[in-house]
């Protein structure tokens, strides 16, 4: 099956979230990222990012998960008022991030010149293992 859209039917198809926060924002990120380190269901959340880090030009952080806690971890983000982009993780990084992620709340301009060509995502070998931080550069400490 195709890897895009086995994203949308494949229920263990892996999904990142990628969980933006501003400063005055950053104590409900983290309890958000506590409430989803106690979660079985969530395979790995990644470090606090507070700057800019890949394509991403806000403090955030990553969250791993299959497709099927998607709708929970939609749900759970939304609750907190944070901005979030949720996409599926296939052989093509700029369409995870463009055509086929979701935004919760107000979108954020990404870097996309940043992301890994069709057929080279880097997400794939690291899901439920680390973050992009940990493979490009070291990490913001965790609250």
């Amino acid at each position: 099956m195709d890897p895009k859209a086995a994203c949308m039917t494949d229920p263990d198809a892996p999904y990142h979230a990628h969980v933006y926060y501003d400063p005055a924002e950053r104590s409900a990120a983290a309890a958000l990222r506590d409430d989803f380190g106690r979660n079985s269901a969530i395979l790995f959340v990644g470090a606090m990012a507070d700057g800019a880090a890949g394509p991403h030009p806000i403090a955030q952080y990553e969250v791993h998960f299959l497709a099927r806690s998607r709708d929970a971890v939609v749900a759970a983000i939304a609750a907190t008022g944070l901005r979030a982009l949720v996409h599926p993780l296939t052989d093509d990084d700029v369409a995870d991030h463009t055509s086929l992620a979701q935004w919760i709340g107000e979108p954020v301009d990404l870097d996309l010149t940043v992301l890994d060509p069709p057929g080279g995502n880097q997400g794939i070998p690291r899901f439920g293992l680390s973050d992009f931080q940990a493979s490009t550069g070291p990490s913001a400490p965790s609250t």
